[in-house]
């Protein structure tokens, strides 16, 4: 359909066929290097994939960094970004990552009814302030959770900082891509899960994030969403929609001082 290439990232990033693959061998290494300081599979909903893994760094946690996968909320789970934590967890911050039930099994407007309620879940077993943070469809999620509807006040509170990174904030473009035949939005649907739209959402401290090398469609996104909000946009130089995430790695980058100060 019209807008099919301008989200495709794959074929405009080098060995983006391998990108899975590297992902799920850095995750594995991570995971297994963390011992018992990796806690997996642990439940916040009925169903398989309702499931987070909870990272704890050496010491008492400062904080925690709930991190949300993307995908197109298509594809993938929490498994192919447990290395992301190393960051936040080098600060002495626990990070959170849940997944999700993907399209055409339930819909966006489900899927972030379940984030939501794997944030309450994490904020219940955890003190101290929350950083929410996802990548792409995991940008929108994030987004949405400052959504008065569906968070509650008492959780919005701790929310120190937002990061959508590379975020899909107005979804009425993906109405003009095949992947919509998955999600089954008409407009009004569309809107009604685009951050852009959100006139009141809670009040925190937003970074909308996104790299210099991503496609227009992308960038486009991310200053929607942060002119729509008035928040402050980081344009990560030399990085595509894949590499973008890599500072969450990094305890001494930009991106985990925003999380975790």
């Amino acid at each position: 359909m019209e807008l099919d290439d301008a989200y495709a990232n794959a074929p405009y990033i080098k060995d983006s066929d391998s990108f899975a693959d590297r992902l799920v061998a850095a995750s594995s290494a991570f995971v297994a290097d963390l011992g018992k300081r990796a806690q997996m599979g642990l439940s916040y909903g009925d169903g398989e994939r309702l499931k987070y893994d909870m990272f704890l760094p050496e010491t008492t946690p400062k904080g925690t960094v709930f991190f949300i996968h993307g995908g197109f909320w298509l594809k993938f789970d929490r498994s192919y970004f447990s290395h992301l934590a190393a960051g936040p967890l080098e600060k002495g911050w626990a990070v959170a990552m849940p997944s999700y039930d993907l399209c055409p099994d339930v819909t966006i407007a489900e899927i972030t009814r379940q984030i939501a309620l794997a944030l309450d879940v994490v904020a219940a077993q955890t003190e101290g302030p929350i950083a929410v943070t996802g990548h792409s469809a995991g940008g929108h999620l994030s987004a949405r959770m400052l959504d008065k509807a569906i968070v509650y006040q008492a959780v919005a509170d701790r929310i120190t900082a937002v990061v959508p990174i590379s975020p899909l904030s107005d979804l009425r473009d993906m109405l003009k891509t095949t992947m919509n035949d998955d999600f089954g939005m008409d407009e009004a649907a569309a809107i009604a899960e685009s951050p852009v739209f959100m006139t009141d959402p809670h009040q925190s401290k937003v970074t909308v994030w996104v790299g210099s090398d991503e496609r227009p469609a992308f960038l486009d996104q991310a200053q929607w969403l942060a002119d729509a909000w008035k928040a402050r946009q980081f344009i990560a130089p030399d990085e595509n929609h894949f590499t973008v995430i890599e500072a969450m790695c990094d305890a001494d980058s930009e991106m985990v001082k925003v999380l975790t100060t």
